[in-house]
């Protein structure tokens, strides 16, 4: 491991509204197990406890931080683990500005490694080793990105273009970040071999990300660095002041696209963003009619093909049906076409305006 001391930064601050009815403002997917067992943010940090950390920080919402605090408490025996609580949503360049300047605070030499709460990785070995080459990549002063090599023409993610070729931690140039390709596009990125899926997930050093943020947003930047940080609930409680006024932009758009010395690594580590219930499939193993069945303890598929059907403890019954997802909670039951998955949040829209919060929060 390099001399630096490592902050490990998860955000964690998503609403997970694909993910209705089983994710809720309070319960976002990344504090709930969709697949079994511990929530996908006990999961993400179990995954990088191996590299030995001086630092967690979790950004989250500040309905979510109770519960947030409640998960992470018993790794507190472990890991020194901080919870930055946001306001409001200012998308990833705010909350990853919020950590440097928490990181700058205790060590400001620190190298960060910056992770999203909410993604499925099969191999995390495989991930941890990628990250220590990226943090190789980083101490030298890159900003450096995870690339996931992609393995069909996905359209519904970002995609990176690199060149040249790799260094000896396997690093290449990146040459440009795209946003989400048509089909014929994205078939094309494919076969090309130049392209790899953006993971959002980050390497740098406190400094260097510090720099580029200055560089490129110096409005957020100003912002966030004027205020106090020495601990996590001072910085948390600063940000009901400032977070109003800040401009709402990803860390791709605002810095990114921009910085020099950006850096991908390409991996493949089993991956999955868990955008919505259409990417179940890809963790839960099918039965001889292809329907995906986590969570009821009792489900009867008769005729019935390609179906999702998660969540809850009520029997489930399928009949004559195909290319369904179906999840019932113990308030609320979602039915839907699996091409349709990404319409999941429009439901969880038109309830908010029609009031209806108790089936939302």
């Amino acid at each position: 491991m390099p001399s630096r001391n490592l902050h490990i930064v998860i955000l964690a601050g998503g609403s997970g509204t694909r993910f209705w009815p089983a994710s809720r403002t309070s319960r976002p997917k990344q504090l709930i197990p969709l697949v079994g067992g511990d929530s996908m943010l006990v999961r993400t940090i179990e995954r990088v406890l191996p590299l030995s950390p001086a630092l967690v920080t979790i950004v989250t919402h500040t309905r979510q931080l109770e519960e947030t605090l409640r998960q992470v408490a018993p790794f507190a025996k472990t890991v020194p683990v901080e919870c930055i609580a946001e306001p409001v949503g200012r998308n990833t360049a705010a909350a990853i500005a919020v950590a440097a300047a928490r990181s700058a605070a205790i060590d400001p030499e620190a190298v960060m490694v910056v992770l999203p709460a909410d993604h499925y990785i099969r191999d995390a070995a495989g991930l941890r080793q990628a990250l220590k080459e990226g943090i190789a990549v980083a101490n030298g002063g890159a900003l450096v990105t995870l690339g996931i090599t992609p393995t069909y023409p996905e359209i519904g993610y970002g995609y990176i273009r690199s060149s040249g070729d790799p260094d000896c931690h396997g690093s290449y140039s990146v040459e440009r970040f795209v946003e989400k390709p048509d089909a014929e596009t994205a078939a094309a990125y494919l076969l090309s071999g130049d392209y790899v899926w953006n993971s959002g997930m980050f390497i740098w050093t406190v400094p260097a990300i510090r720099a580029a943020l200055l560089a490129h947003m110096p409005g957020l930047s100003h912002a966030i660095n004027s205020l106090p940080a020495e601990s996590p609930k001072q910085l948390s409680e600063a940000l009901v002041g400032c977070y109003a006024q800040l401009e709402s932009r990803s860390i791709d758009h605002g810095v990114m696209e921009y910085a020099d010395q950006v850096r991908v690594i390409p991996v493949t580590v089993g991956w999955s963003d868990m955008g919505s219930w259409s990417a179940l499939p890809e963790l839960v193993a099918a039965d001889q009619e292809g329907n995906h069945i986590d969570g009821p303890s009792t489900c009867v598929t008769i005729d019935s093909r390609d179906c999702i059907v998660a969540g809850g403890t009520m029997a489930v019954g399928l009949i004559g049906v195909n290319n369904l997802i179906v999840v019932s909670t113990d308030d609320a039951l979602l039915v839907c076409e699996r091409s349709r998955a990404q319409d999941v949040k429009k439901v969880v829209e038109q309830l908010q305006q029609q009031g209806k919060y108790e089936y939302t929060d």
